[in-house]
């Protein structure tokens, strides 16, 4: 095939055009193809003229010619440097097999179709337009083939397809999506899984439609093989099918085969609460839980590596595989640990706006030994006795009286007994406040008899917070000694936390906005020195919002040089080298912290572990195609957590919808699995009453190829409702439809 170029110079510019030329060799090679593709330039029309056995055709591509200024970019490496930003849109995309059933949709008479298609849009130039679309995907793969050499064998189809992808989002193509939608035979929105392939098969569709136009009757298949062989592949690394085969396989790869008729994973957050019961981790493995996810900021080496046995001992005893995705820390900033509260607890009955109790406050007790209560209850309280003895003499009845630690006279009544893990436990009633604290003395009161006394122990003591409104101002201290005897009061008219990280205060300037525990606080810096920040509150509950101890602090319109693994990450490792299946990496910000990852991963030959990349950063999110590419270097099983916390603070809340949707097609086009997380059914986890906002949110969270679920006090029966939410079907309405159409009509 020969070529020449023509430059219309009357054509209308094309917006957002990729500057590139399209300039084939006779051996079909691309001799020149400079592309950047964040450009947005105007360029004009060129017309290609290929000559193919003895004819010769015109067609209108979206290329400009570069000029000889051009030639130091060409010779550059800016157009691959990680500087550079892809904004791409949509999400995932799940289609038939286009490449086998093309040429069997074609009707018979083709040209009755062909003259309806010309009533709606002009054919010949809607071809042209998809026909130059197809080039400008080449030459987008032709020109990044220095990056793409660097990709192991495992990702190279799916890493072209990604750059196929943002290759097509970089045009302004809603004029020609509006023409393919008229004819509805290809939704470019849709194609981000296998772009190659959908627009090969649409060119070969429309050329077809053209060749029967003028062969009513004769053979459809005739005229496939002509033109459209021209946009074939060579070979079948990029049909459909065998796109989506390939998402398959990285998504089982790192998670796992989908067990049943399971069509997404579930994960589910543990940490030391799960060691306090014995059939905790087996009642999330029975509900759904097919991953159980460790992060490495809380707890010890001691307590993961207990929960991690009585994962593999209840996946054993289940028959049902559980995978263990270990979080690393990461360089995040958090408030310090505030100094202890009193060793008590509060016990309250629920009352109604007239201050009548309406049901009395659950309280949980038992020998310490005989473990946590029974996960279908949900205690108010959990007061242990020390004196095992004690629970021999007690039955359902009884009343225990006591005095609280504010001298109150108090009364609890048994009203349930269960028998537990080691022991018998009692559930008992409790209808006005109390607040009990470790030493305060139980005991039976029966008619004239007062029986044997039991002791309560081990309160433990109250999480410590400051409640700040706006208004107030808040000192950020880096020495952590500076104000523990003022971090839960007022002290000169501020409230005082710290924070140990230095790139706080190394980064941060008056004007600037900080936030705190995932945006429930915003703030503003009014000051700063070397060791102090001050804040002033802008935004608050209206009563008031509390900030504990290792709360989130982010501070957005800063910028942090954080390093991507810290030490306590590279410890850490060496743990989850030899316990997880997978690795989450927190706050991924440029390639260069993937690059470190990579080195520590070679360095203790880690090569399948699977990866996760959290994305909650601004940053992360502006280069996440660079960031795939660059993970995909490595044969290491690779997905993505959308870590909607952090990253809705930063990026800003109105934004998250579109950010997320942005994610998923991405990964979409990189067939790397992403994994839905944070805040999923929220309210139905603390409060077992979900909101209808959580129900719908979690329906697209579908989209994902698993759905994350933190901890709390309903967590089993979240995670039946996120089972049945993920895996239900349409069966019933099916059949209700059904019934309404005429039986002589169906198919």
């Amino acid at each position: 095939m020969t070529t020449s170029i023509v430059t219309n110079h009357k054509a209308t510019p094309i917006r957002h055009a990729i500057h590139s030329a399209d300039v084939f060799s006779r051996r079909g090679k691309f001799s020149h193809l400079p592309c950047k593709l964040n450009v947005k330039q105007s360029v004009e029309t060129v017309q290609l003229w290929a000559k193919i056995k003895n004819t010769r055709t015109t067609m209108t591509t979206a290329f400009a010619t570069p000029h000889e200024n051009d030639e130091g970019e060409r010779s550059g490496s800016h157009a691959c440097s990680d500087e550079q930003v892809f904004v791409p849109l949509e999400n995932n995309y799940s289609s038939n097999d286009l490449d086998e059933e093309a040429a069997g949709s074609l009707p018979e008479s083709g040209s009755g179709v062909f003259q309806m298609v010309e009533h709606s849009v002009n054919l010949a130039s809607l071809l042209d337009k998809l026909k130059a679309l197809h080039l400008h995907v080449l030459a987008s793969e032709q020109w990044n083939a220095s990056r793409l050499k660097l990709c192991h064998n495992n990702y190279v189809e799916s890493a072209k397809n990604l750059i196929h992808y943002l290759a097509l989002k970089c045009l302004d193509i809603e004029p020609l999506k509006d023409d393919l939608a008229l004819i509805s035979l290809l939704n470019l929105e849709m194609v981000n899984s296998s772009v190659l392939a959908s627009l090969t098969t649409c060119i070969e569709l429309l050329e077809n439609l053209q060749l029967n136009s003028s062969r009513t009757g004769k053979d459809v298949s005739a005229g496939i093989s002509t033109q459209g062989k021209l946009y074939h592949q060579k070979n079948g690394n990029f049909t459909i099918n065998t796109m989506r085969m390939k998402a398959c396989l990285n998504r089982e790869l790192l998670l796992g085969p989908l067990q049943g008729s399971r069509c997404t994973h579930i994960m589910t957050t543990v940490g030391e609460e799960a060691l306090e019961s014995e059939t905790l981790i087996t009642d999330l493995i029975k509900a759904g839980t097919s991953i159980i996810r460790i992060n490495c900021a809380h707890g010890s080496p001691e307590s993961w590596s207990e929960i991690i046995r009585r994962v593999k001992r209840s996946s054993q005893m289940l028959e049902a595989p559980c995978r263990i995705l270990m979080d690393l820390a990461g360089p995040k900033l958090r408030t310090d640990n505030l100094k202890p509260g009193p060793c008590v607890v509060k016990v309250s009955a629920k009352k109604n706006a007239t201050g009548k109790v309406i049901f009395p406050a659950q309280v949980w007790l038992s020998h310490k030994g005989a473990g946590a209560p029974p996960p279908h209850l949900s205690p108010d309280a959990v007061l242990f006795i020390d004196d095992e003895n004690f629970f021999t003499v007690v039955k359902v009845g009884d009343s225990l009286r006591f005095f609280d630690a504010r001298g109150k006279k108090r009364m609890l009544k048994i009203s349930r007994v269960f028998h537990v893990f080691s022991g018998t436990g009692f559930m008992a009633e409790c209808t006005r406040t109390a607040y009990v604290s470790s030493g305060t003395e139980l005991y039976i009161k029966r008619k004239k008899d007062r029986l044997p006394v039991g002791q309560v122990v081990d309160v433990p003591p109250r999480e410590s917070s400051i409640r700040l409104r706006v208004g107030d101002l808040l000192i950020i201290s880096r020495d952590s000694t500076c104000g523990e005897d003022n971090s839960y009061g007022h002290v000169s008219g501020a409230y005082r936390i710290t924070c140990s990280s230095g790139y706080l205060f190394d980064a941060v300037k008056p004007g600037e906005r900080i936030a705190f525990d995932d945006g429930k606080i915003w703030g503003v810096i009014k000051g700063t020195t070397s060791s102090e920040i001050v804040v002033s509150i802008t935004h608050a509950g209206l009563r008031g919002t509390k900030l504990g101890s290792q709360k989130s602090i982010n501070i957005p319109d800063s910028y942090i040089r954080f390093k991507g693994v810290t030490s306590k990450d590279l410890v850490d490792l060496e743990f989850v080298k030899s316990h997880a299946d997978m690795v989450g990496v927190s706050f991924i910000r440029d390639t260069h912290d993937i690059i470190v990852l990579r080195q520590e991963l070679e360095e203790r030959k880690l090569q399948n572990l699977g990866i996760v990349l959290k994305i909650e950063t601004k940053s992360g999110f502006e280069k996440l195609p660079l960031l795939l590419l660059e993970a995909m270097k490595s044969s290491n099983p690779l997905g993505v957590m959308i870590a909607r916390g952090d990253l809705a603070v930063e990026c800003g809340w109105e934004r998250l919808a579109d950010i997320q949707e942005e994610i998923l097609s991405f990964c979409g086009a990189a067939h790397i699995p992403v994994i839905w997380a944070t805040q999923v059914l929220e309210s139905l986890v603390k409060s077992r009453v979900p909101t209808r906002a959580e129900i719908t949110d979690v329906a697209s969270g579908r989209k994902a190829s698993c759905v994350m679920l933190n901890k709390g006090r309903h967590i089993v029966e979240a995670i039946s409702t996120l089972d049945n939410i993920l895996n239900s079907n349409s069966r019933q309405m099916k059949a209700e439809v059904k019934s309404l159409v005429p039986s002589s009509h169906l198919v």
